[in-house]
Parts: C-alpha cells; structure tokens; sequence
C-alpha cells in the first residue's frame, strides 16, 4: 500500500501549510473565491476537510463588511449550543467590546420550553431578542432556531443585526435555512443538509482573526 508523505512541520507551522493545500486544491478545482468571502470559506473547509462549503457557503450581500462592522461596534453572539460558544474565540471577541452567549443550558429556558411545549433552542431565541443591544445569532445545530428568528422579524418590529445559519441534520434543516434566505437580514447560510457547530464556530473565528490581523 502506497503511503502519503509524511510532513514533519512545527505546531504554528501546520495551520499555514493546512491553508496553502486548500489554496492549492481550490485551484485545480477551478474554484475562484469572492475575495471578501474567502477567508471564511477557507476557514469552514480547513475545519471540515470539506470542499463542498465552497460552492454551498451563501452570503448576503455585503454580508462580510456588516458583519466585521457589528464586531467592531462590540455586538454579542448567541449560540444554539455549548459546543459552538466553546469554539468561538471569546478573548478575541471581547478585544471589540463583545459576549458570547448560550441559554440553552440554563433551567429557566428549559422550564419555558416545557410550559410552551417549545424547542429550547426558539426560547432561547426569545430569551436573546431581549438584549438591547445588536446580536448575531449563530446556529449549527437547531433549525427551529432558524425559525423561530424568521417568525419574530416577522412578527414584530425587531429583528436580528445577523444570522450565521449553518444547522446540520435532515429534519427541517433545509427549509429552515431557506427561510433565512428569503428575508433582508444580512445572513452567511450554509445551503443543504451539512453544517455543524464547529462549522459555526469557525465562521466567527474567520472573521474575529480576520479584525485582529487590521488592528496589529
């Protein structure tokens, strides 16, 4: 059996040479990146080792700027799982005067979410609506999160400054993201089924390391 060629690189060597192979994959793909995007996209297919985000990954337009400008301007983030609030940078984050947040853990929303016979993942939604200030919502995981964003910017005079919609499953996952799709909120949407919290994770993580490289 033919064995690939091992590379013996030093730990801050690694992630370099991880993005100089996507580079070098993408080209004989033929796969050319909006620039403003690619950073994010990159990022999603070095954290997934999958190069179908490439043609799947959706922004809005002039998605990335807002997004940076929300950051900058020090707006929160809500996750719909532990597992994505792990994986954001909060200490870069908090360098632009922002929180990372999850409820879902929290008794009370569990509570709620029996009494409405909800989702936790829609009260916590509600929960996070109540912040006075700008917030990005961040979802890997629960496409009723999704949902329950599209129904309250309708519903009412409030929506979200952002939605990262990036849910995976097969239940309502697609529909869901769809719905974002429709709306004029600025949104970066991952079409189809894949998706994840790491993924989530990662899209934030392009973009925080992204400002942190303008202010050095």
């Amino acid at each position: 059996m033919e064995h690939s060629k091992i590379e013996y690189l030093l730990p801050d060597e690694i992630e370099k040479r991880s993005f100089e192979i996507i580079d070098e994959e993408l080209l004989k793909r033929g796969i050319h990146l909006p620039a403003r995007e690619a950073m994010i996209t990159k990022r999603v297919i070095h954290t997934s080792a999958d190069f179908d985000y490439a043609k799947t990954l959706c922004f809005s337009k002039g998605a990335v700027e807002e997004l940076e400008g929300l950051i900058k301007s020090g707006a929160d983030i809500v996750t719909d799982t532990n597992m994505a609030l792990a994986g954001i940078n909060k200490k870069v984050l908090a360098k632009f005067g922002g929180k990372a947040h999850c409820f879902m853990a929290e008794d009370e929303v569990a509570l709620l979410a029996k009494q409405k016979n909800m989702t936790r993942a829609s009260v916590s939604m509600e929960k996070a609506a109540a912040i006075e200030h700008p917030v990005i919502f961040v979802i890997g995981n629960a496409p009723t999160a999704l949902i329950k964003l599209y129904e309250m910017s309708k519903g009412r005079n409030w929506k979200p400054a952002f939605i990262i919609g990036v849910p995976v499953g097969f239940v309502n996952v697609e529909a869901a993201k769809e719905l974002i799709l429709e709306t004029e909120i600025p949104y970066i949407i991952n079409r189809g089924r894949k998706g994840g919290s790491n993924i989530a994770a990662a899209i934030c993580n392009a973009v925080l390391y992204g400002l942190l490289r303008k202010e050095e």
